[in-house]
């Protein structure tokens, strides 16, 4: 009999399927609502243990307070003005927003409803895909594109991955790029104790609005930049509040770039890994609630404001009929 289980359960009115690895003690909950990761639990020594500060309840579900575990599609963070041009067309998130209430974050799926197309459990892990078609023209100010999408979690010995694919289903190119927004925790306590080692080589320097600076001013190397920021070698986080983008990323030789939080006390630690694009690093000063009980740890394809980046155009383009994937994922390191 397999260790690896999928079962159903309801919050409030939300459906939320659960993968189980009973041989290791870990779940991950996952909400049809935004496909969203809501928990994963690990059993370390004996007590089960909440890797994921995740929404908690039906209530937060539906508010989406602080994005915990967003995907963000079809675009990750912030487009500056909530305004951009793509193929000579000028388009606008929000139409007849006063400029001072302007603000287009997140992309548009956290309040969606994704659907369950295919759900499997072999003897090495357990899988489950949502999928989404709400991405059409007319549906969405500003984005008159046809995507479909489709996002997939699986659990497995090393802990848990996601591969997001993006298919242009329109026919004309449409911009398009994915972010994850998961908040960790590595014990119950403040981060400051924790360590964190960021494999980066510059950092995106930005504006008091949280846009990067234009062009090559937004990368700034980390040998010039404030060294409570580098995090190049695990250290103690400290008093450091981090909100920003690390850029430059370097893999290790299987070719996954990880970014490492570790509890040096419990010798508990997650590595989450992503394949290319920018790490955002967020010590949750700001949260509305548990300020600096967790670190968000975003792997994204390209940087906020992408839309509007020269030197992201050719990240973000998807052509009519093409697909694209993101894969990133978090591994379990125990005790």
């Amino acid at each position: 009999m397999t260790a690896f289980s999928i079962e159903k359960q309801q919050l409030g009115s939300h459906e939320v399927i659960v993968l189980r690895d009973a041989a290791r003690g870990r779940s991950m909950h996952i909400a049809r609502r935004g496909a969203t990761v809501i928990a994963l639990e690990q059993l370390v020594n004996g007590t089960v243990q909440s890797l994921l500060d995740g929404y908690r309840g039906a209530a937060e579900l539906d508010s989406r307070p602080s994005s915990r575990s967003a995907i963000m599609l079809p675009f990750a963070n912030r487009i500056d003005d909530a305004r951009y041009t793509f193929d000579g067309r000028e388009q606008d998130l929000q139409p007849g927003v006063p400029a001072d209430q302007r603000a287009s974050r997140h992309g548009f799926v956290r309040g969606v409803d994704f659907d369950v197309s295919t759900r499997r459990v072999t003897g090495d892990a357990a899988e489950i895909t949502f999928v989404t078609d709400v991405l059409r023209p007319g549906a969405y100010p500003g984005y008159p594109y046809a995507v479909d999408l489709a996002v997939t979690y699986t659990l497995d010995a090393k802990g848990l991955s996601l591969r997001v694919s993006m298919h242009n289903v329109g026919d004309v190119a449409a911009p398009c790029f994915f972010g994850w927004h998961p908040y960790f925790r590595v014990d119950d306590s403040l981060v400051d104790a924790w360590e964190l080692q960021v494999p980066a080589t510059h950092v995106v320097r930005m504006t008091p609005g949280n846009i990067p600076l234009p062009g090559e001013q937004a990368y700034q190397a980390l040998d010039e930049a404030s060294s409570t920021l580098d995090f190049r070698h695990a250290k103690p986080i400290g008093s450091t509040h981090i909100d920003i983008a690390y850029a430059g990323l370097v893999a290790d030789a299987d070719g996954r770039i990880r970014t490492h939080l570790r509890n040096p006390t419990s010798g508990l630690a997650l590595n989450v890994w992503q394949e290319h694009g920018v790490m955002l690093v967020f010590t949750a000063d700001t949260v509305t609630r548990d300020v600096r009980r967790s670190v968000a740890l975003e792997p994204m394809e390209s940087m906020s404001n992408a839309f509007n980046r020269a030197d992201c155009a050719d990240a973000i383009r998807l052509e009519p009929g093409a697909q694209r994937q993101f894969l990133c994922g978090v591994e379990i390191e125990l005790p």
